[in-house]
C-alpha cells in the first residue's frame, strides 16, 4: 500500500515539477481565414511537439516549451496540397512541403515572433520583426509573470498601402506580403552590410521608417533595437494573436 502512495506522491511531483519548468504558447488566429502557424527552435535545439499546424479563423491551440527555449513562431497563409500531398503557402510558406515545416524557417516576407526564454539574468526577450519583411498582423500578450511584462504588437496591415518594389503578389495580383528592402533591393545600405555594418553607419532608411510608422513598436531593420525588444521576469505564458 505504501509503495503505490508512493509512486503517486512521486508522478505528482514530476508533474508539477514539469509544468513549472515549461511555458505554454497560445496561438490565436483573428483573421478571416485558416492560417497555419509554422515554429522554429533557435541554436540546434529539439524542435518543439509541432513544428507546423493548421489553425482555423476564430481558433485557439496552445503548444507548450521548455522554459530556456529560444526560437520563432510566424503564420503562412493562402495553403493548399497538390494531388501528389505536397503542402505550398503563398505567404510564409518554410518549403518543407508539409503542413510541418520539420526545422525549416520561414521564407521571407514573414512577420516573425522571436523569443528568448531565461535569458540573460533570467529575463525572456521577446520581439515582432520585420527585418524579413512583413505578412500577417500579430500581437505578443505575456500572461503572468512580473509588472514590467508589457505586450508587443503590429496590428496593421502593411500589405494595404506596401511600396510596389517592395510587394509580393498572388496570381491575382494582390498584395501578400510586402518584402524588406534588403530582399527586394539587396543593396548595403538597407542590408546594415560592409561598410553599412555597424548602427553608426546604417541609419533607418525610408523604407524601414515607412515599417515603424506603420508598427513602432516591432523591429523595422537590423540595428532598430532600443524600442523593439521587450523583456519579461516571473515565467510569464505567452498569447499570440495574428490579426488582433
Amino acid at each position: 500500500m505504501r509503495s503505490n502512495s508512493v509512486f503517486s506522491l512521486s508522478k505528482i511531483i514530476i508533474f508539477y515539477i514539469a509544468g513549472a519548468h515549461s511555458v505554454t504558447f497560445t496561438f490565436t488566429n483573428n483573421c478571416p481565414y485558416t492560417i497555419w502557424p509554422g515554429t522554429l527552435t533557435g541554436g540546434g535545439g529539439t524542435q518543439l511537439s509541432s513544428t507546423g499546424f493548421e489553425l482555423a479563423s476564430k481558433a485557439s491551440s496552445s503548444l507548450d516549451a521548455p522554459a530556456s527555449w529560444s526560437g520563432r513562431f510566424w503564420a503562412r497563409a493562402f495553403c493548399s496540397m497538390n494531388a501528389g500531398g505536397k503542402f505550398t503557402c503563398q505567404s510564409g510558406d518554410c518549403g518543407s512541403g508539409q503542413i510541418s515545416c520539420n526545422g525549416a524557417s520561414a521564407i521571407p516576407p514573414a512577420t516573425l515572433v522571436e523569443l528568448t526564454l531565461a535569458g540573460y539574468n533570467g529575463q525572456d526577450f521577446y520581439d515582432i520583426s520585420l527585418v524579413d519583411g512583413f505578412n500577417l498582423p500579430v500581437s505578443v500578450i505575456p500572461v503572468g509573470g512580473s509588472s514590467n511584462c508589457n505586450p508587443t504588437t503590429c496590428p496593421v496591415d502593411v500589405n494595404a498601402e506596401c511600396p510596389p518594389e517592395l510587394a509580393l503578389k498572388n496570381l491575382d495580383g494582390a498584395t501578400i506580403g510586402c518584402k524588406s528592402a534588403c530582399l527586394a533591393l539587396n543593396q548595403p545600405q538597407y542590408c546594415c552590410t560592409g561598410a553599412f555594418g555597424s548602427p553608426e553607419t546604417c541609419p533607418p532608411t525610408d523604407y524601414s521608417k515607412y515599417l515603424k510608422g506603420k508598427c513602432p513598436l516591432a523591429y523595422s531593420y537590423a540595428y532598430d533595437d532600443k524600442t523593439s525588444t521587450f523583456t519579461c521576469t516571473g515565467g510569464p505564458n505567452y498569447a499570440i494573436t495574428f490579426c488582433p
